[in-house]
């Protein structure tokens, strides 16, 4: 299973030299969850992006799996070893509930009818039952949709699952389940998942904390 390590990574601006990331170092694995915490404008979302394969570091490295990123194709990376979660779903909102899941196995070359019941499947493992699986996302609670969204990014194979502000949408109780079904992919099917969140529950059931701290982020006691 693949792991993900951070090695000395800066990240400046390409614009700038202000140092968004300052010699950032972490390491993750499958079968925990870790949260990265910290106030808006520290560094979050770029640290989120350089995971991604969304940008690059200025300088340093990513690893997946022994692997240096920058030498992988990244569009590979994207679509089979990383999958993302957004805090606003990113739904396709003129595809069905099971057309949004089975898109990702379809473009990788899965037939029609294979992709369509794996995304079956993987709706049911997240509680969207079968009367739902032809709804639209405008049809669906703000906790449905991100639900949708959790199975649409298992559907990759991904082992890596990194979600941005999962809970920032919903509501107290929608939230925790949320939490929940993150919380038993890292534990009982040994995903690694990383949650870029101001979520404190969410920091409270991690296995490890990071604060990020003006570009720079540190493990804190949890």
């Amino acid at each position: 299973m693949d792991n993900l390590l951070i090695k000395d990574v800066i990240y400046k601006y390409k614009n700038g030299d202000r140092e968004v990331l300052k010699s950032v170092n972490a390491f993750f694995e499958p079968g925990y969850m870790y949260s990265v915490v910290g106030p808006s404008g520290s560094g979050k979302t770029t640290l989120l992006s350089i995971m991604a394969g969304l940008d690059l570091p200025t300088s340093g490295e990513v690893y997946i799996g022994g692997e240096n990123v920058k030498l992988l194709n990244l569009n590979e990376y994207r679509s089979k070893r990383i999958s993302v979660i957004f805090q606003a779903f990113q739904l396709f909102p003129l595809l069905t509930t099971v057309e949004n899941v089975s898109y990702p196995l379809e473009f990788m070359g899965t037939n029609r009818k294979n992709a369509t019941e794996r995304a079956k499947i993987l709706l049911n493992s997240v509680g969207i039952d079968e009367n739902k699986h032809k709804r639209y996302p405008a049809n669906l609670s703000g906790g449905e949709q991100q639900r949708v969204a959790i199975a649409r990014a298992l559907s990759t194979g991904a082992k890596i699952i990194l979600a941005d502000e999962p809970t920032g949408n919903l509501d107290l109780e929608n939230g925790r389940a949320v939490i929940s079904i993150l919380q038993k992919l890292a534990h009982e099917e040994k995903y690694c998942v990383i949650v870029v969140t101001h979520n404190q529950e969410i920091a409270d059931i991690s296995d490890t904390v990071y604060k990020m701290s003006d570009g720079i982020l540190t493990e804190v006691a949890n």
